[in-house]
């Protein structure tokens, strides 16, 4: 992983484009399936909040991130057009200030008009789970048309 000045998430095998807001949070995706999403994020004060620990949207931002892309490519693989996010219910279980985070995403139930995936959030020196979320999608048939054309690739 690169140091936090310069770090910059790659785009995921499978993607429809870069996430923008996971290079932000310095979000690096390790494994990316239908079946199962893998990150880190290695944490540091620009990740605080002004208590000196991770801001809960950092955890809120792993948990979204981490499931949309796994559900996304499960409805694609499915022959779904993609998902819209419905929910997104993210528990802190422990603080955490500095050091590696790893994530781990899996899907509780995929359908054929609904997903719910699981996000686990660990730190690395210990194995604690710092953090626990679950993200409902709606599974959809047709792309809304602006979305349609950001995501076309290039056999469109």
């Amino acid at each position: 992983m690169s140091d936090p000045a310069s770090r910059e998430a790659s785009p995921p095998a499978g993607a429809l484009g870069p996430d923008r807001w996971g290079e932000a949070v310095g979000m690096e995706v390790t494994e990316a399936g239908p079946e199962r999403m893998r990150a880190r994020v290695l944490a540091d004060p620009h990740h605080h909040q002004p208590y000196g620990i991770l801001h809960g949207g950092v955890y809120c931002s792993i948990v979204e991130g981490l499931a949309s892309h796994g559900a996304g490519l499960a409805a694609r693989a499915r022959g779904a057009a993609g998902i819209v996010g419905v929910s997104n219910h993210t528990d802190f279980l422990r603080s955490h200030s500095e050091g590696l985070l790893l994530a781990e995403a899996e899907p509780v139930h995929v359908g054929r008009s609904a997903q719910l995936w699981r996000v686990d959030v660990r730190r690395e020196s210990d194995g604690k789970l710092v953090a626990q979320g679950k993200v409902r999608f709606h599974v959809l048939d047709e792309l809304p048309g602006e979305r349609r054309e950001r995501t076309r690739g290039p056999t469109g």
